[in-house]
């Protein structure tokens, strides 16, 4: 996939190194996965290919990501910001994996523990739901519907629904935003009652809005 002209190379203000930074950022879900830096002939490889290069300080060359460990960057967008010194890319990461320590985002680090890197706030709402389904929590509402199954799940699915119609038509607008949400939630505990990943859905809102 060709970029080219994405980003007029004369608009970037690079720094005293001829560099600028590169943010990565996960298409779905909006996680950001990594910062690296960026040159003249790495941008434009990046626009020409489709792919993520970057310029290696510690080796002072250029840097293709994934050409040794096989995790290329798909690049889907390129914006830079008001000020034009950084650069922004929406990326698909082939293998799930943009950090050289194996994990999916550079920044897993909080302190001196580690998690999981933030994403949207559904994402973050679905790992929960998933957390529960894997390590049942004593009093949560959230398993006392996984253990129940379909019947209890599709039902309050139903009930959700109808309520976001009868909010609509009265055009509540809380109403409307705490229903939907109510609807939200439970549409995701039931594809994780179905191991359905819900970054399947958002491919499949992404290949729709595509």
């Amino acid at each position: 996939m060709s970029l080219v002209g994405a980003i007029p190379l004369d608009k970037v203000r690079f720094n005293e190194q001829g560099l600028v930074p590169a943010i990565a950022q996960d298409y779905l879900d909006g996680t950001v996965l990594m910062m690296a830096w960026m040159n003249k002939e790495s941008l434009t490889k990046t626009m020409e290919t489709g792919q993520g290069w970057y310029w290696s300080r510690s080796r002072q060359e250029l840097w293709h990501k994934g050409a040794t460990s096989g995790h290329f960057q798909n690049v889907k967008a390129l914006r830079y910001d008001c000020d034009s010194d950084a650069i922004l890319m929406t990326i698909e990461q082939v293998g799930d994996i943009a950090c050289h320590k194996g994990r999916r985002s550079c920044f897993h680090q909080i302190g001196s523990d580690e998690s999981a890197p933030s994403a949207d706030t559904l994402s973050e709402v679905f790992n929960v739901i998933r957390d529960r389904r894997d390590n049942p929590q004593e009093g949560s509402y959230t398993n006392s519907l996984l253990a129940a199954g379909d019947n209890k799940i599709l039902k309050k699915i139903g009930e959700e629904a109808a309520e976001v119609v009868m909010a609509c038509k009265d055009d509540e607008k809380d109403e409307i935003a705490g229903e939907v949400a109510d609807l939200f939630y439970h549409s995701l505990v039931a594809i994780a009652h179905h191991n359905v990943d819900l970054r399947d859905v958002y491919k499949k809102l992404d290949s729709r809005r595509r």
